[in-house]
């Protein structure tokens, strides 16, 4: 069982909730980002309120022993960048969607 942080565009968050069953399923224990449909884009978020989800994102990854980066089609956006280039910097594993879609 590894723990792994869910990473990507909100815009692919079906696409997140499907992988992250597959990997339950596959025993892991997923930690995926928060998600409202009331506030489904990061404009509908005060600053405070991204400054924080993003801290909270960043304490997952360091629980984590992996990273599942989202990235449909290839996209990966500026923050997933940042988010993956952290993971690196604790030395956890990166994993790709796509390399798991194929």
């Amino acid at each position: 069982m590894k723990i792994i942080t869910i990473c990507g565009s909100m815009k692919f968050i079906n696409e997140m909730m499907n992988i992250g069953v597959k990997m339950e399923l596959d025993e892991n224990c997923i930690l995926m980002p928060i998600y409202s449909p009331s506030k489904s884009h990061k404009n509908d978020f005060t600053e405070e309120e991204i400054i924080i989800l993003d801290k909270m994102h960043r304490e997952k990854i360091k629980l984590s022993d992996a990273i599942l980066v989202v990235n449909v089609n290839g996209y990966i956006g500026n923050s997933t960048k940042s988010e993956i280039e952290f993971a690196k910097s604790l030395n956890k594993e990166i994993i790709y969607y796509t390399d798991l879609v194929r």
